[in-house]
């Protein structure tokens, strides 16, 4: 395993995380610990999770998925060990049930950590991220930004005090973002700045080779402030396995399941990922092991988060860390991409 820096933290992650974000839903606590299990032997030592998963979200399950990370450190014994990630939910329609007024203000990210800690059954949290915006902005598959200062919610410098807070407290060690724009990640870098509170060290975003967005303008902004991405969705919710090539559905295929999120398979995403799964297969890998070794390449990315359905899917995406793309095929992945930019963003 592979272990990098955490933006400018003395954190080291392991360059593969575990997502977590089906747990507690599709998969059962023993099919998580299981998980769990297998990837520390690997070397895996950074879960991410969020309160509002699992996903779909739904109060039935809501927050199951720290409840099953919890038990399994305090089974395990090994939280030290660990790096743990969550995120506080966002405002919006769907995740109304959690708390009333969904905002990212002092109440509701107070009441937020408060019922995180106790799920996890842990004393502080490593990296506690944002997990979507509080205002209008492109995320979640939204193209063509629209101005609605109107539609501005907390302010993000209230926002960070509160992050300041949990860090005084040792609540928290470290601020994260995710779904966040390039200019919101240096607005919040430029708060930190003035006001002597903490920089954010991370920001989580989808980035797999349908959707490579946030090179238009956000990695620059990681390079040049020291900021991880860790990449969620790295095969588009395992579209760029090629399985759902065709029109297919397979029977345990999350699309299959849950076609709400299908994003991923519009016409340019199926003309892109038909071609990428063609050009793997003509060097001989994996497509799904291709994309995932893309990702993990890439010198912005301290880990890449990656979930699985089953321990097969689970032991083939953590291997993917030990192969390496040639320069050839590097290059090729590049044509496709400039056949079919961004597909799916």
């Amino acid at each position: 395993m592979r272990y990098n820096p955490l933006g400018k933290t003395d954190l080291k992650v392991s360059a593969i995380c575990l997502g977590t974000m089906t747990f507690g839903s599709d998969q059962s606590e023993a099919d998580a610990f299981e998980q769990m299990d297998y990837a520390v032997e690997q070397g895996v030592n950074f879960l991410d999770g969020a309160e509002m998963y699992p996903i779909p979200t739904s109060p039935r399950y809501q927050g199951r998925n720290e409840t099953i990370i919890g038990n399994w450190l305090k089974a395990r014994k090994n939280r030290e060990q660990m790096v743990v990630a969550t995120k506080v939910t966002g405002p919006g329609e769907m995740v109304s049930y959690i708390r009333p007024d969904m905002a990212l203000d002092r109440r509701n990210i107070r009441e937020a950590v408060t019922n995180s800690l106790k799920r996890l059954q842990t004393d502080y949290i490593d990296l506690y991220q944002i997990h979507w915006p509080d205002r209008a902005a492109n995320f979640f598959g939204q193209l063509n930004y629209q101005h609605q200062p109107e539609k501005d919610g907390t302010p993000l410098l209230e926002t960070l005090e509160v992050m300041n807070e949990l860090v005084q407290e040792g609540l928290i060690r470290h601020v994260g973002l995710s779904n966040e724009t390039a200019w919101g990640t240096m607005k919040f870098l430029q708060l930190a700045e003035q006001h002597e509170l903490p920089k954010c060290v991370s920001v989580q975003n989808p980035f797999n080779l349908l959707n490579r967005s946030v090179e238009v303008g956000l990695t620059e902004v990681l390079h040049r402030e020291g900021v991880s991405l860790l990449p969620y969705s790295p095969l588009g919710f395992g579209v760029l396995s090629g399985k759902y090539l065709a029109g297919a559905q397979p029977e345990d295929g999350r699309l299959t399941r849950y076609p709400v999120f299908a994003r991923y398979i519009n016409e340019q995403g199926q003309l892109a990922t038909q071609a990428y799964v063609e050009l793997a297969r003509q060097h001989g890998i994996d497509p799904a092991t291709m994309a995932l070794a893309w990702v993990n390449s890439r010198d912005f990315v301290s880990s890449n988060i990656i979930g699985a359905s089953n321990l097969t899917q689970l032991k083939t995406n953590i291997d993917s860390l030990s192969v390496g793309l040639s320069a050839e095929l590097l290059a090729a992945i590049d044509e496709i991409h400039i056949r079919f930019p961004n597909p799916c963003p």
